[in-house]
């Protein structure tokens, strides 16, 4: 007898070919239960974007779309939005209005925005702000692990870091008064000037 016939040709018992596919498909198996426990009790319901609000917001640096070079250190003592869109996203486009606004009324304040480009191209990046206003920073290269630190799930998100450096809050869709409001039950501009 032969392997092709299913017998080993030295002793003639039958391959074990059988017993790996089973043992494979049990530990896969056990496997896929553990990690649905995992996930089952996790014990939150909360994305993971938001499991950094009250923590210390991940510092960044990168390159703008005007070549400058942006550090969030460097604004500690400042209140900073950062916040994360594309041009080509809709509710993006919705909300960048309410950021100029926001951005207007806080200018010679110690506030800080900063946008953070998510999947774009700096060209569109400067066309979009030449036409829909707004003169702060926007970081546009190698933004994935800034994404991925702030644990963004899509765009647009917005976290409000306080002077002191901890994220305070975090918001899908931004409204000039709901950050104004935000600032102000956490201390408003005085946090920043005591900072």
């Amino acid at each position: 007898m032969s392997v092709t016939d299913g017998t080993s040709p030295s002793t003639g018992a039958p391959v074990r070919r059988r017993h790996t596919a089973r043992n494979a498909a049990i530990v896969v198996g056990i496997v896929l239960v553990g990690l649905i426990t995992l996930l089952a009790t996790r014990g939150t319901n909360q994305p993971l974007s938001s499991k950094i609000v009250g923590q210390a917001a991940p510092t960044f640096s990168g390159e703008t779309t005007e070549g400058a070079q942006f550090n969030l250190s460097s604004h500690r003592g400042e209140w900073v939005l950062v916040n994360f869109f594309a041009t080509w996203c809709g509710p993006c486009r919705i909300e960048h209005p309410e950021l100029v606004k926001f951005a207007q009324q806080h200018a010679g304040d110690p506030v800080q925005v900063v946008s953070v480009a998510f999947s774009d191209q700096p060209d569109a990046i400067r066309e979009f702000f030449a036409k829909q206003g707004g003169s702060w920073p926007v970081v546009a290269s190698n933004t994935g692990g800034i994404a991925l630190d702030y644990g963004v799930t899509g765009v647009p998100e917005t976290y409000i870091v306080a002077p002191s450096g901890l994220v305070i809050d975090r918001l899908e869709g931004v409204t000039a008064d709901r950050l104004n409001q935000i600032i102000e039950s956490a201390g408003g501009m005085a946090v920043a000037e005591g900072a």
